[in-house]
């Protein structure tokens, strides 16, 4: 199946290679290797901590043009102001997040476990962030009720796709919702989370399936589970299957 979209495979950071990894770039800093290789990556640092609007502008100039970086959001407002009040940080996050120019990919907004849709919360956080940001934004939620037309509804106003995470913490939460322009997965490792390395057929059903959605959109892939360097494998493994014929 010939796909009309781009398919950018990825992992969480830019992973080092264990000794039993394919080939890999030898010279260069981490992220330089990663971007000789891969498409994008996500940076999760954003999450626990700012970084410096040089650090974003080193981090672009080290790519290649076509390279993207998605971004977490930090988790002071995503956690700890749970989306509401977050005015402040959220701009002076886009700032330093923006220097990243043209390589600034999906801004993604995961949500604590613990918190419930409200409309009016996430209505005044999502136009909150739509009049600054007009980029691409995706969601991960994982409490259930994020998991209803009602949520879905509210997502896809704002043009924010829903993440497909594996494992599912919640029923629904292992397909895409919101905004169907894109689709995004983020792929924890399973069964155990973050440990796991993913069998090959599961990789094989995940090639079809990423062949099938970029059909219509384009498709975002992170492998997240990294405690055991499975991540960098399975992406790689990944690429190497989208490259045969379908």
């Amino acid at each position: 199946m010939a796909t009309a979209h781009p398919i950018r495979i990825g992992t969480a950071g830019w992973s080092i290679p264990k000794p039993s990894a394919p080939a890999f770039p030898a010279d260069g800093t981490h992220l330089e290797r990663t971007a000789r290789v891969m498409a994008m990556t996500e940076v999760n640092s954003s999450f626990y901590r700012p970084h410096k609007p040089e650090t974003w502008a080193r981090w672009a100039a080290s790519t290649p043009p076509d390279f993207r970086f998605a971004v977490k959001l930090p988790k002071a407002i995503s956690h700890e102001a749970r989306l509401a009040g977050a005015d402040a940080a959220l701009d002076r996050f886009l700032s330093e997040a923006g220097m990243l120019g043209d390589r600034f990919g999906p801004l993604l907004v995961q949500l604590p476990p613990s918190l419930r849709f409200d409309r009016a919360v996430a209505e005044d956080f999502f136009a909150l962030l739509r009049a600054r940001f007009d980029g691409d934004v995706v969601c991960e939620p994982r409490h259930a009720s994020w998991f209803a037309d009602g949520a879905d509804s509210l997502l896809a106003a704002h043009r924010v796709a829903r993440v497909a995470a594996d494992p599912a913490p919640v029923p629904g939460a292992g397909e895409p919702g919101g905004w169907d322009g894109l689709r995004y997965w983020r792929l924890h490792g399973s069964p155990v989370i973050y440990r796991s390395a993913y069998e090959p057929a599961a990789l094989d059903a995940l090639t079809d399936r990423l062949r099938a959605e970029a059909a219509s959109r384009p498709v975002w892939c992170v492998f997240d589970n990294t405690a055991e360097f499975h991540a960098l494998d399975d992406a790689l493994a990944t690429m190497e299957r989208l490259r045969a014929p379908s």
